[in-house]
């Protein structure tokens, strides 16, 4: 069982890495086109606020089966703080006028994107 948590663990963060990374291309896309966000960039950026947890969730099923990550606490705070941050920044985007939102929801991305990445060498 542990094998089976860990292995999704370990590909689910990949993808959110490039998940990420992608939003961010995009996001920056429309910011310098001075072009609002779509509603199909909106959405998948809620999907990504709706996997970010799911991942934790595989990673905490990863840990009470036995597993074991060498900087655990570190590891854990990237992934808390992508958690909070992703819909924080999608909050504080709403309202805002359009290029602002494009700038903010890209550089969430990015900087989530980031924190997958420095999650994923923590162990």
């Amino acid at each position: 069982m542990l094998a089976t948590f860990a292995y999704l663990h370990g590909l689910g963060a990949r993808v959110l890495v490039v998940f990420a990374v992608v939003l961010g291309l995009w996001g920056a896309y429309h910011y310098f086109r001075n072009q609002a966000v779509s509603g199909g960039f909106r959405s998948t950026y809620l999907i990504l606020a709706v996997i970010v947890p799911v991942q934790g969730l595989l990673g905490v099923a990863s840990l009470l089966a036995g597993g074991n990550a060498r900087e655990g606490i570190l590891h854990m705070v990237y992934g808390a703080f992508a958690t909070l941050f992703i819909p924080g920044a999608y909050a504080y985007s709403r309202g805002n006028d359009a290029r602002r939102e494009a700038l903010v929801l890209a550089g969430a991305s990015w900087i989530v994107a980031i924190a997958f990445f420095r999650g994923i060498s923590t162990g």
